[in-house]
């Protein structure tokens, strides 16, 4: 058996690049009085960068109002704290919700008393928001470990996220597997040796997962993963763990 699910947020957990970060940083954008908006579009192209903060500075270079070179740094402090603030009410009207067999296989995990845990580079601030809205007020005390952008300042594809949550977790990288959604994230498990499966995102879903053991539109269906699955109305912990035992060595 899977000795622990680590989860991504972004794109894992919820659609939350295109339908929450996206547009909390148009809004960052009008409450600074500037013009610039992301469209979809832009957006995904952004996301090639690791990092919110980063993503603000890579568009400024392009944005012909942006300012001097050496005031740019705070601006993109300032608008991404807004960006959160935003965000985190953005979330609390529900307008963001767990992407479906999400909420399905963390009954699995807890009927089964298998630990969860969350390894993201996003901020706390933006996990604890989307838990407490999507899972109840008590929605953290279900991952026994979390690490975030303030424990991992280095991003993905960097390890360094997986390795800590390995730490905390006080398991190898072999008794865990990882869910993610995106190149970045599936690099990031491939550089700590964590086994990973991809749930497929909005702006990822044509994209090479190079050694993810699986990949699929989403967990509510078992049609169309790249692994063949057991018949059932969606994905389950009974199946990942049979995807995890077939690379699994015997001491694992």
């Amino acid at each position: 058996m899977i000795h622990a699910l680590i989860w991504d947020v972004d794109g894992t957990l919820a659609e939350t690049e295109r339908d929450g970060h996206r547009v909390a940083f148009n809004l960052a954008f009008e409450e600074f009085g500037l013009r610039w908006r992301w469209s979809e579009t832009r957006y995904g192209e952004l996301l090639q960068v690791a990092g919110g903060r980063e993503r603000l500075l890579t568009d400024m270079d392009t944005q012909p109002d942006a300012p001097p070179i050496d005031a740019r740094a705070a601006l993109a402090t300032a608008l991404h704290g807004s960006k959160n603030a935003h965000y985190a009410r953005l979330v609390a009207r529900g307008g963001i919700g767990l992407r479906p067999g999400v909420f399905d296989l963390m009954g699995d995990c807890a009927a089964q008393g298998m630990p969860m845990a969350i390894a993201t580079t996003t901020s706390r601030s933006n996990v604890e928001a989307l838990c407490e809205a999507t899972l109840g007020r008590d929605g953290l005390r279900r991952f026994a470990a979390i690490v975030c952008a303030e424990d991992a300042p280095t991003k993905k594809p960097d390890p360094l996220v997986y390795r800590l949550c390995l730490a905390r977790l006080g398991l190898r990288a072999q008794q865990v597997l990882a869910i993610e959604d995106s190149p970045a994230g599936v690099a990031a498990c491939n550089a700590a040796g964590v086994p990973v499966i991809v749930t497929r995102s909005h702006y990822f879903a044509d994209a090479p997962m190079i050694s993810a053991l699986a990949t699929g539109s989403g967990l509510d269906d078992v049609a169309g993963w790249s692994r063949p699955a057991a018949r059932s109305s969606r994905i389950t912990l009974a199946q990942l763990s049979a995807w995890w035992r077939e690379v699994q060595p015997a001491t694992v």
